[in-house]
């Protein structure tokens, strides 16, 4: 076996009510298999964006995601391939269209479509389904981007800008909030944070508000989770690695997560209460 892991991503994409929804399930001609919709990663490309681009190509259907999935892994050939999933509902529909990869797309009772996939990990999928709510809202919370050297940058360290990678991050972060349409932006005052924002804010069409209580001197341990905690939601929040493990650990319940610079948090609730556990992503 070869070390060179294999990447794909896709969704399950459901519909109807929590208690007994239905699930999108394709054929794939070439190999005459039922499964959910997914697809290799393109050179370059963030997986959830794969997801989303994946699921829009097979099915016509654009997706917002909710709570990871276990991923997949499988041999192919001699190559290990990894294949994450994400619990996901319709946001749009242009229709499906019948073609080469997919010919037909059907929505089953979950309860049902065990019967019908071909794979037996596939089948697993809907056993993750089922072990937390669906209807979830988002929070995401954002580091932000590279900024250079803090010792080397000679203004206030509140206008240090982003570099290069910082702004490629940042260009990244825009094709993947898609994934859970955040019309809710909020940053430290911070230039690095707020430009770490500013692509996804342009494409939305959106302001960035600015908020002291996230800046690393203005954070607060109580009046910081409650001002995200008060938030509109689905939400995105930008800020500093000084702040946002301990707005995480308060905001779930003492689980700190640590974030690298350009990385990303998702938390997931549902009613008001914790759904799943703490996501992270690279950007």
């Amino acid at each position: 076996m070869t070390t060179d892991l294999l990447r794909a991503a896709g969704a399950v994409v459901w519909r109807g009510a929590q208690h007994r929804p239905e699930v999108a399930v394709v054929h794939r001609p070439a190999y005459d298999d039922w499964t959910f919709p997914k697809g290799k990663l393109k050179p370059g490309e963030h997986v959830i964006a794969a997801a989303l681009r994946e699921v829009r190509e097979e099915t016509g259907l654009t997706v917002l995601l909710g709570r990871a999935l276990p991923p997949v892994r499988y041999l192919l050939g001699d190559r290990l391939k990894r294949v994450d999933y994400w619990a996901a509902r319709v946001f749009a529909d242009a229709g499906f269209e019948p073609g080469d990869e997919v010919d037909e797309l059907r929505w089953v009772p979950v309860d049902e479509a065990g019967r019908l996939l071909t794979y037996e990990w596939d089948a697993g999928l809907l056993r993750g389904l089922r072990a937390a709510p669906l209807d979830t809202v988002p929070l995401v919370l954002v580091r932000h981007g590279s900024a250079g050297s803090r010792s080397e940058w000679t203004g206030a360290d509140a206008a240090r800008p982003l570099d290069a990678g910082g702004a490629s991050q940042a260009a990244n972060l825009a094709a993947v909030l898609p994934a859970y349409r955040p019309a809710t932006l909020v940053s430290s005052p911070s230039a690095r944070c707020v430009q770490t924002l500013e692509p996804y804010a342009r494409a939305l069409r959106a302001e960035v508000r600015t908020e002291p209580l996230l800046s690393e001197e203005g954070q607060d341990p109580e009046k910081t989770p409650a001002l995200v905690r008060g938030l509109a939601a689905p939400a995105v929040v930008c800020s500093h690695g000084k702040v946002l493990p301990g707005l995480i650990e308060a905001l779930r319940g003492g689980k700190s997560v640590h974030l690298r610079k350009g990385a990303f948090a998702v938390l997931h609730t549902a009613a008001g209460q914790p759904a799943g556990d703490i996501e992270r992503y690279s950007t």
